[in-house]
Order: C-alpha cells, then structure tokens, then sequence
C-alpha cells in the first residue's frame, strides 16, 4: 500500500512537472509587418472569400458583422466564434497589426496562447504581408461593437489550452501550395482559394478522434461537422459523377442553386450566402476548374461548359 501511494505521488510529480514544462513552451514566430499599408477594399474581399464575415457574424440571428458568429457545437465543446470588430474591450481594436498576423497565419493570439482549431488558422498561413494588412484594414473600417461574443463551453480536458500545444505539435499543418506548371493562371487561382483562404477541406475532409485533418481524406467528404450536419465529397470524379460541371458549380456557388432546383443546404448555404456569392464570376469559375480537375490534371468531364444532367437524389444538399 504504502509503495502504491508513493508510485502515485511520483506519477502527479512527475505529471505536474510535464504539464509545467507545456505551459511555458514558447510557439510560434514573431511577425514583422512594420507599417504596412492596407487597402480596405481589397480587404474586404478578402473576408468575404476567406470565411471571415460567415463564421464571425451570426447571419440566422441577423447578427452585427464581425460582431460573434453562430455556436459551433463539436464533440469537444461549443466553439463560439469572438468579435472581431475593431472595439477596444470587446473586440480587438487594441491589437497591433502584427498580432493579427500571429492570431491569423499561426493560430495564436496576443498573449501567446494557441487558438482552438475551430479557428481554421492553417489554412490562412500563406496569406502575403500585403493580405493581412488588406483585411486588418478592412476589419478596421467595420463599426466597433461594445459587446463581446459568449466564451467558448469546452469541458475538461479540453478547457486546458497547454494541451493545444501538444495538438500543434501531432497535427498542425501549414498548407503550402505552389503555381502548377502547364495549368492555366485561373486553374491556379482555384487552387489557391480551395486550398488556401476558402478553406474548402476544413469541412469536406474527415477528421480523426481528435479534430486533426486526415491528409489522405483530403475532398472526400466529412458525416461529422459541427452541430451534426455533413459535407459531401468534392473530389473531381465524385462532382462529376453528379454531373457537376464548371459552369453549373460556378451558378450554384452564386446563387446556392443546383441544376436540378435544389438548393444547397446547411452551413453550405451560409458560405453562400455570406462568401461565394460575393467572389467575382472569375474567381468562382476558377475555384469550379480547380475542382474538377483530376489527380492527372484533366477535367473530370468531356466537355466543362455543356450542363450534363443531375443524378437527382432527394433531400440531397452539399452542408
């Protein structure tokens, strides 16, 4: 008995020491963005087609803009998406434009804690000097609200942020991409905004037991979002095996409607209606070519501008 209490206190010693050790493990770079200029306009944009205006405001409820989104409700707890608006207390209007750099490219904020993955940060570390300033611009001309979002409902232990750390460390995965030799300048556009700043995969690929992207998933599709609704497959043979083409993607991410006269539902209809709505015709098309092209880099259809026909199943919606 008394060998059993001392392997214990040896173990919560040794546990403490650990859990110390975490704590003060510094993550990530300093940013140096200097006194760059933004431009708002291009900032804008910016936050429309990389799902800032969709997740931060909560659009149901008519919501403030930037002013907190909708519960994001997973196995883990309830994310609530903060405001961001540029008020003081509430929101982070005493940021500098470096600690949004941080807080958006690395997924840490200004006190030097790891943001949760519902922040989908990885996805935003390719984002220029030149875009961070454009949205903090563009952040910083929308009207400051007083109050602040409701704090996140996460229960042990995923309420101790040291464990983020750890995360990071198993999981974490910067996308990286580059301009692919021998596709058109829009093919790469597609890719960037997909891949990058639209975030498509943080929804459509599954994820595994804790909340990390599984790599080999990538498009394929997710049974698991958040308040349990799904993501179908976007893999290029799987759009065009619905008879998804880049012209009827590109209308659908326009106007939310499917060929067929569904409409797309779930949270797909709230990044219509908040984000693709707002791309230019260019960037949707490019973003529709990026998808259906094939791990061979062809189009997963014959002909890209001929409307083929939906395989019509009821009640079938892409969430």
């Amino acid at each position: 008995m008394r060998g059993l209490i001392r392997a214990s206190l040896t173990l919560g010693v040794l546990g403490g020491i650990g859990v110390g050790i975490i704590s003060i493990w510094a993550i990530g770079q300093p940013e140096r963005l200097g006194m760059l200029t933004g431009d708002p306009m291009a900032g804008a944009y910016l936050a429309r087609s990389s799902g800032c205006v969709t997740c931060h405001t909560d659009i149901a409820n008519e919501g403030r803009a930037l002013a907190g989104g909708a519960p994001l409700d997973t196995p883990f707890g309830s994310f609530i998406p903060p405001n961001i608006t540029p008020d003081f207390s509430a929101g982070i209007g005493g940021w500098t434009l470096d600690e949004f750099a941080r807080a958006v490219r690395q997924g840490i904020n200004p006190d030097g804690k790891a943001y949760y993955p519902a922040f989908p940060y990885e996805f935003y570390a390719e984002l220029s000097d030149q875009d961070i300033a454009d949205l903090w611009a563009a952040i910083n001309a929308v009207p400051p609200v007083e109050t602040a979002a409701a704090p996140h409902d996460v229960g042990f232990p995923f309420n101790q942020r040291w464990g983020l750390k750890l995360w990071r460390a198993a999981f974490m995965a910067p996308v990286e991409m580059s301009p692919i030799l021998g596709q058109t300048e829009s093919w790469n556009r597609g890719q960037k905004l997909a891949q990058g700043a639209a975030h498509c995969a943080a929804c459509h690929t599954g994820r595994n037991i804790l909340g990390g992207l599984k790599a080999s998933e990538a498009f394929s599709g997710n049974d698991k979002l958040p308040g349990g609704s799904s993501a179908p497959s976007i893999r290029a043979s799987d759009l065009a095996s619905k008879g998804w083409t880049r012209k009827n993607l590109e209308y659908a991410l326009r106007t939310g409607i499917m060929p067929n006269g569904d409409v797309l539902g779930g949270s797909m209809a709230e990044v219509v209606q908040a984000s693709t709505s707002y791309l230019t015709d260019a960037d949707r098309e490019a973003i529709a070519s990026y998808l259906l092209t094939n791990e061979d880099g062809k189009l997963a259809v014959a002909d890209p501008d001929q409307e083929a026909p939906m395989n019509h199943t009821p009640g079938m919606v892409m969430e």
